[in-house]
């Protein structure tokens, strides 16, 4: 093998050691109480300054670690919404919202930290402007909102964004739980991540067909 493509293999296996190293500290710790020389250590990598001379500073760690996902999340995403496409009914659509995330996290197998270095992200305004808009440009995500919208024409423009950030916290949180009891053993509320799915579609069908009174 040419000894350029040895080169770059090594490199390749030292950025996927060091964003999974990260991805892990960041979930169980939160993203500003580990250091890069705590990610160095903990990806084996003798060379205190591996973190910045891959990925610059911690605001590009994190933008890379959710890449590594939204890839894949996107493409369930897309897959769901081929299935769904001219369906009026409100759950369809709920479930094209819900299931990209927990299929993802369930292929993953276990243990998995996706779900509570996302809520990381969610919780920080600065993160959160760094990551989100970037997965709010996906196409499949415009698709999405505007047949769960079609589904919804008697709604005001502001509950139904209102309802969307309801939305995206419980499902967050929601896979945050499981992860997290999942990866200390405790009992499980849903026992598969098609069961959380199928619970998120419910009270989230419900949530969008909620009256409103104001």
């Amino acid at each position: 093998m040419p000894a350029r493509s040895v080169r770059a293999e090594k490199v390749e296996a030292t950025r996927e050691a060091i964003l999974a190293a990260a991805e892990q500290l960041f979930a169980e710790h939160g993203v500003y109480n580990i250091s890069n020389r705590q990610i160095s250590n903990a990806a084996g990598q003798g060379n205190t300054a591996a973190v910045n001379y891959h990925f610059g500073n911690k605001t590009d760690l994190v933008r890379a670690i959710a890449r590594r996902h939204t890839e894949q999340i996107e493409r369930n995403r897309a897959r769901l919404i081929a299935r769904t496409e001219g369906s009026t009914e409100l759950r369809d659509w709920v479930g094209c919202m819900v299931r990209p995330l927990t299929e993802h996290l369930d292929a993953l197998g276990s243990p998995t930290w996706y779900a509570r270095f996302n809520a990381q992200v969610s919780a920080d305004p600065a993160l959160y402007e760094a990551v989100v808009p970037e997965i709010a440009a996906s196409p499949t995500l415009r698709t999405l909102l505007d047949g769960l919208n079609a589904c919804l024409p008697g709604l005001p423009d502001d509950v139904k964004a209102d309802r969307g950030v309801m939305a995206r916290h419980l499902i967050v949180q929601m896979c945050v739980e499981r992860e997290r009891a999942l990866a200390t053993g405790t009992p499980l509320a849903h026992p598969t991540w098609s069961d959380l799915a199928a619970s998120l579609v419910d009270a989230l069908t419900g949530l969008w067909h909620a009256p409103v009174t104001r």
